[in-house]
């Protein structure tokens, strides 16, 4: 797996090329059990403080700019927070603020925010209780480590890929240590459908699922041979494995 030296210098590269968004990648899903931001929507008030950790280029957080009185997006990589100001200017939001922070030393007054939400990020259990309210709610979505099985396995560079769960386990052990109750978590297993080869390597470059991925020709070989083999009527088929816990405070 990447070193977090190298999940910085990956988040800044991506962050200046793309953000998170995947708007242009074409990729249907099928058995996702709930839209995360869906998720974070449905339980704002209107008058609610809505902190967002890891937001990336913002994209979502604007999306739920109606929901809340005030949304703030933490995100530590340099190159992500380039992206979310131009996103953040070209979007008119006045109720939206994007900050450049280490979710391990959030800069916010104890009990500030009703939600706190955090998507494919890590997050500090002890930080995200601090600053969230009582009453409050937190809720996470995390990528598995049974995400993507056939394409790391058709890559075969993932070979210190923790045990499925492992980090679903920490994260649910944390949560409970630093204070939150009624800690519960979801999780499903879908299929994922990727019109084209393009679209796999849009993914690949954008995500870190296979480190380094085109730095060799010899991925675009491996690449191939995945597309042959696991190419369907709907599309190149691969896994989209996740969970997500909510938490009380």
């Amino acid at each position: 797996m990447m070193r977090e030296s190298q999940y910085k210098a990956f988040y800044d590269r991506v962050g200046l090329d793309n953000g998170w968004d995947f708007s242009r990648m074409k990729c249907e899903t099928e058995g996702a059990a709930w839209d995360f931001y869906g998720e974070i929507s449905r339980r704002c008030r209107p008058d609610d403080l809505l902190l967002d950790i890891g937001t990336g280029g913002g994209e979502a957080l604007l999306e739920l700019a109606d929901a809340a009185r005030l949304l703030v997006g933490v995100e530590q990589s340099t190159g992500m927070m380039q992206t979310a100001a131009a996103n953040l200017a070209a979007s008119g939001k006045h109720n939206v603020r994007i900050l450049q922070m280490d979710a391990r030393e959030l800069q916010f007054p104890d009990g500030f925010f009703n939600i706190v939400s955090c998507r494919h990020a890590p997050f500090d259990e002890y930080e995200t209780f601090r600053v969230l309210a009582d009453g409050g709610v937190f809720l996470t979505q995390q990528v598995s480590e049974g995400d993507k099985r056939n394409l790391v396995q058709a890559f075969g560079r993932e070979q210190e890929r923790q045990p499925d769960g492992t980090l679903m386990n920490r994260y649910l052990d944390g949560l409970e240590q630093a204070g939150f109750r009624n800690v519960r978590c979801e999780q499903y297993d879908a299929d994922e459908y990727y019109a084209t080869a393009e679209d796999l390597v849009f993914l690949l470059k954008h995500a870190p699922i296979i480190p380094d991925f085109g730095r060799d020709a010899e991925d675009f070989v491996i690449l191939d041979r995945f597309v042959q083999e696991y190419r369907t009527d709907r599309g190149i088929v691969t896994n989209s494995k996740r969970f997500m816990i909510m938490a009380d405070k």
